[in-house]
Formats: C-alpha cells, sequence, structure tokens
C-alpha cells in the first residue's frame, strides 16, 4: 500500500502544480505607467494642441476615463491613498511629508497580489508616507522591471516618470534634460489654453509652453513601454493602466482641490480575452467617477483577489463590481510649512468645497512654489496692482467658507454658486455628502497634527485614534467642532462652552473658531487664557492666537515663543505659522524667532520647515530678503 500511495500522491500532486499554472497563465499581467503632476491636458482628452501620440493610440486601443480624480493634489498623501486603497486622512498621511504607522491590519494591496502568485515590480518612486512593509515587492528599485519575472508568474509592474514633476518646468537644467532633442511647442498656440487665473505674460506663458513640453517627453518614454510589451509578446495578456498623479505642477493646481489639481487622465487598456460586459471597447470613453483609491482594489478584482473589508476604494473592472460611485472626495492638509485644511466632495458636475481656515489667503508663502516664474509672475501684479480679475480673485487675503461649481458651465472653477439660491439643494447635498464622509471614512484630518503624532505613539497608529476600541464618539465631536469655528458670532457661547470638552482636539477647534472672531469674540478672552495652560500644544497655541487676534497679545506671546523654543516637531511649525500670521504684534519676540531661525541637529524636516515660516515673517517684519532651502 505504500509503494502505491506515494505514486499517486506525486501524481495529484503534479496535477495541482499543472492546474496552479494554467490559472496564473491565465490571470493577467498588469502594468501601471504613471505619471506626475499633469492634468488631462493630452490629444485624446480634447487638447489638439498637445503632442502625445502614445498615449492617444492607448486611449484608442482601449478606454478613456473623463472623471478620474485624486485624493489630494499633492504626489504623497495621493500615493498613500492609492497604495493602501484607504483615504490618506483614515490612515493619518494626509499631511505632505509626514510619517506615520500603520494598523496591523492594513497591507498595501501589493502584498495581496503577490501572496496570489504575482510578480510584483515597482520602478521605483515610492513616498507613502509610511515605511514600507517587508513583503509588499519582490523588488522596488531603479532596476526593477516584468522581464525580471519568472515564466510561471503573471506580473504586476509599476514604472514612474518624474520628468514632467513641477521641477521639469521650475528647474532650466532639468526642463532642457527632460525634453532634449524635442521640438518645443509654440507658444502662442498653447497659451490658447492658459487657465484666466494666471498673468497673461512672457513668462507664464513660457512655463504653460514647458509643461506641454515635459507632457510630450512623458508621452515618449509611454510609446517605450508599450513597444517594450509589445516586443516581447506581451501586449495581449497584459492590462495597461496609464495615470496621473495629481493635476498641474503650477500655482492653484497642484496642492489645490479644484479640477486643476484633482483630475487626472486615466486610460486602461484591456487585452480582448480579458475584457468583461463590455469593459475596455477600444476608443471607448467612460464618464463614471473614478477615484485613483480605486486603482488598488481594480488590480485585485482584475487578478481574482478577494478585496478585504477595510478597503474604501472600490473595484471598477472586473466581475462582480459593487455600485458605482455617487461622488469622489479630495482633501489638502499641510502642504510643505503651511497648514490649511480644505476638504472637496465632487459627483459628475458640481463641486463643493469647504474650507476650514477660511481666514487664510489662498496663496500662502510657500519656499518650493514661490521659487517657480509663474509664481512669482502672481507676485508681481499683486504688487504693482496690474492683476486681471481671474487673477486678483486668488490674491484676497482670506477665502469664502464654503464653495460651489457647476463644472460643466465653469470648467475653471472661478464662479462661487454656494449663495446662489439656485442651487441651495446641490450644495446641502454635496455639504452633507461631506459631512458624512467624515464620520464614515474616520477622518484625522481634523485632529491637529502634533496630537496625530503624540497619539500615535501612545496607540500603535494613527489610525487607532479615531478607529480603534477606544475611540467613542471622538470623530463625531471633532466634526462638530470643526463646523462651528465656521458659525459666527451667534455660536460663542457654544465655542466656549466646548472649550471646555475633555479632548484636545475638540478644544483645539473651540478656540480657531473664536480666534476666526477676534475682537467679535473678546468675552472669550479669560476662558481663552485658562486654555494657554492645557496639556495639548496646538490647544495653546490656538488659544493664543486667538488673543493674539483680539489684540491681547501679552499673555499669549509668551506661550508661543515656550512652543518654538520646546514644542515638540509640527507644534512647532504650529506656532511658526501662527507668529507669521500675527505681522506686527510678532515684533517683540524677534529674538526668539532669530534663534529658532537655525536649523536643529537631528530634526531636518522640523528645522526645513520651521526655518522656513520664520525667515518669511521675519523678511516681512524686517524688510530683509534673506532666503532659506
Amino acid at each position: 500500500m505504500i509503494h502505491v500511495v506515494k505514486p499517486l500522491i506525486a501524481v495529484v500532486g503534479f496535477i495541482f502544480l499543472l492546474a496552479s499554472h494554467c490559472v496564473a497563465d491565465d490571470r493577467p499581467n498588469i502594468l501601471w505607467l504613471s505619471c506626475e503632476d499633469i492634468s488631462a491636458h493630452l490629444g485624446c482628452y480634447g487638447y489638439p494642441n498637445a503632442t502625445t501620440p502614445n498615449v492617444d493610440r492607448l486611449a484608442a486601443q482601449g478606454t478613456r476615463y473623463s472623471h478620474a480624480f485624486v485624493t489630494a493634489g499633492v504626489c504623497a498623501p495621493c500615493r498613500s491613498a492609492i497604495i493602501t486603497g484607504m483615504y490618506q486622512t483614515s490612515l493619518g498621511t494626509q499631511h505632505m511629508r509626514c510619517s506615520v504607522t500603520l494598523p496591523p491590519h492594513v497591507k498595501p494591496f501589493p502584498t495581496y497580489l503577490r501572496e496570489a502568485g504575482y510578480y510584483c515590480t515597482n520602478n521605483s518612486k515610492q513616498d507613502y508616507q509610511f515605511k514600507t512593509p517587508k513583503g509588499v515587492w519582490d523588488e522596488s528599485s531603479g532596476k526593477a522591471h516584468w522581464k525580471n519575472s519568472p515564466d510561471d508568474k503573471p506580473f504586476f509592474a509599476v514604472f514612474n516618470y518624474t520628468g514632467c514633476h513641477e521641477s521639469g518646468i521650475a528647474s532650466e537644467s532639468k526642463y532642457k534634460s527632460v525634453t532634449a532633442g524635442q521640438k518645443p511647442h509654440d507658444r502662442a498656440v498653447t497659451a490658447k489654453s492658459l487657465p484666466p487665473y494666471y498673468p497673461d505674460t512672457p513668462a507664464t506663458r513660457d512655463d504653460w509652453g514647458r509643461y506641454y513640453d515635459v507632457i510630450t517627453a512623458m508621452d515618449r518614454w509611454v510609446g517605450e513601454h508599450l513597444a517594450a510589451l509589445d516586443d516581447a509578446g506581451l501586449a495581449e495578456s497584459t492590462i495597461v493602466v496609464y495615470w496621473s498623479d495629481h493635476g498641474v505642477g503650477l500655482p492653484r493646481a497642484k496642492r489645490w482641490l479644484y479640477d486643476s489639481g484633482m483630475h487626472v487622465p486615466l486610460v486602461v487598456r484591456i487585452p480582448e480575452k480579458y475584457r468583461r460586459d463590455g469593459q475596455g471597447t477600444p476608443g471607448s470613453v467612460n464618464d463614471e467617477l473614478v477615484s485613483l483609491i480605486d486603482l488598488g482594489p481594480t488590480a485585485m478584482n482584475l487578478a481574482g483577489i478577494d478585496i478585504p473589508q477595510y478597503i474604501q476604494g472600490r473595484a471598477f473592472l472586473g466581475t462582480n463590481l459593487t455600485p458605482a460611485r455617487e461622488y469622489v472626495y479630495g482633501a489638502r492638509d499641510r502642504m510643505d510649512e503651511r497648514y490649511d485644511i480644505i476638504r472637496a466632495v465632487r459627483d459628475r458636475r458640481f463641486k463643493y468645497i469647504r474650507n476650514y481656515e477660511p481666514f487664510k489667503t489662498y496663496y500662502q508663502y510657500m519656499n518650493t512654489p514661490e521659487q517657480g516664474r509663474t509664481m512669482s509672475e502672481i507676485r508681481r501684479v499683486q504688487a504693482d496692482g496690474s492683476a486681471s480679475p481671474g487673477v486678483a480673485q486668488f490674491l484676497a487675503p482670506s477665502k469664502a467658507k464654503e464653495e460651489l461649481y457647476d463644472t460643466q458651465a465653469d470648467p475653471h472653477e472661478m464662479h462661487n454658486l454656494a449663495a446662489d439660491p439656485a442651487h441651495r439643494k446641490t450644495f446641502e447635498r454635496l455639504r452633507q455628502a461631506h459631512l458624512d464622509w467624515v464620520l464614515e471614512t474616520r477622518g484625522l484630518g481634523l485632529i491637529p497634527e502634533a496630537e496625530i503624532n503624540a497619539r500615535q505613539g501612545k496607540l500603535g497608529s494613527a489610525w487607532a485614534i479615531l478607529s480603534g476600541p477606544e475611540s467613542g464618539t471622538l470623530v463625531n465631536r471633532v466634526r462638530d467642532a470643526a463646523s462651528l469655528s465656521l458659525a459666527g458670532e451667534d455660536a460663542i457661547p457654544q465655542m466656549i462652552d466646548t472649550l471646555k470638552d475633555n479632548d484636545a482636539a475638540v478644544r483645539y477647534w473651540a478656540a480657531i473658531g473664536l480666534g476666526n472672531l477676534g475682537k467679535q469674540a473678546v468675552t472669550s478672552a479669560p476662558f481663552l487664557r485658562r486654555v494657554l495652560k492645557d496639556d495639548s500644544e496646538n490647544v495653546r497655541v490656538a488659544a493664543a492666537r486667538a488673543l493674539c487676534r483680539m489684540e491681547l497679545s501679552d499673555d499669549a506671546l509668551p506661550v508661543l515663543v515656550d512652543v518654538l523654543d520646546n514644542g515638540s516637531q509640527w507644534a512647532r511649525v504650529h506656532a511658526a505659522n501662527v507668529l507669521d500670521e500675527m505681522d506686527d504684534q510678532a515684533r517683540p519676540v524677534l529674538d526668539a524667532m532669530k534663534r529658532n531661525k537655525a536649523y536643529r541637529k537631528g530634526l531636518v524636516a522640523d528645522g526645513k520647515y520651521t526655518v522656513r515660516v520664520l525667515n518669511r515673517a521675519l523678511n516681512e517684519l524686517e524688510g530683509t530678503n534673506n532666503t532659506v532651502p
């Protein structure tokens, strides 16, 4: 019997292996071609002046998605959402150049593909705002390639093109390197699509032309990758997905939640044998709402892998699809050294935006974009008074609390319909969709960053703050306190009462709301003075700001200096921003600002961002023009 069983086991094992290889062979390869900092300014999206023959050909062979959007107008938060299938605001990865710990149950989705037998490579950008766990990639480097895949495995391969990053426009040397040997676009022709929120000057026209030029360089790169598939005989067994990580790498686009920052190209080519339910028909246009948070679950679904319950994105290709999206959502949080909490929700036509910090100007001074020519031109026309109405609109010292745009009639989102009675129902529907989304996704974006860092250390992950077993009603209370901060003078008694909440994240928004009102809320000053001694650095800074806006800075300035001198990393950045906001009221603490303008050993990010803010504040106060990295 023993001699009979062993051969039988061997035969069964061989059949099992053969079957598994057949399943693997029958599954599609998946190739992602991603690029940076471009909107859908491509020929196939109706821009005839764009030189994009390869992406246009890909669209002719597959499906062009007309309503694809990102979850943020900047790369790292978006890439966090794409690789996990979860909103950055649920994980705590919403602030640019932050670092969080993932909860144990959340895995970057390629992990599941690898476990299912896929060979997974990334060439080579990660930028996820968390340390990549082991087991995500077979290889992630400049040498990673699907060509290294074992013969018996399907592959999932990512390639990322960096030549069209904003630096490809701003940096003369990079622009020349990226576009070497390429004929530049006629600036008079490309200027026909120059948005109305840019000055129409030779410098901005040239930047806009450079934008088209680096897109053409990107298109050539796409063609090289498609040719490599053809040469290897893999075009008919590989699903190709082309996308951009967010919109145009210029002001009021990159980092913003207007369509100029959120709307991106998405083109998918599906070989005939993998098409299901009419998907991937050559030359087709799909107008369903897609968020790039959906890319990961879609790849899993195409590979026949069950999508974990915690994933917030949805599969938009493959079988057994869930209902199509009604909305896509976006979040803007700290961009480099500046905080500006903004949220967006969009259906196929209308966009709602909530500015949680409307007292801030649209164009806060940020070191990186200020170095570009377009931003320089915006500053120039601001200074000499020659700004056109379209440009001047975004130079206002403050923003509307809420915005509503008809993107069909107003694609540049210039005409705010939030107060228009004719659109009241749409406005209220989208506003409620935003408020519901905060609760449904347990949004961390309304908790100040220093608080997130402190609590993450205790709870093990930022996610656990609002989604862990002890989170209770906190997400509701934070959401409502943040909304209350925008409510106006009638809400002062409620804001004062909210200052007594037992959670610092709630107290923070009460102090912000009272500060927004300034002298109108001077009756709250005694209550604000009490929280100058709050356990939370962020609450102390918010209370100090409020008192300064009431012109009661004597007690407040020492608190800001103490946080600046002794606070944690992101509390120091917060305090520096408040001192910059205070203008002349900050003069008594110039010495403290100057000593904190020095980099601190071992705190590179902290030093960089605090230094940038303080340098700008000191330049304005002292009439200097010092620069910092």
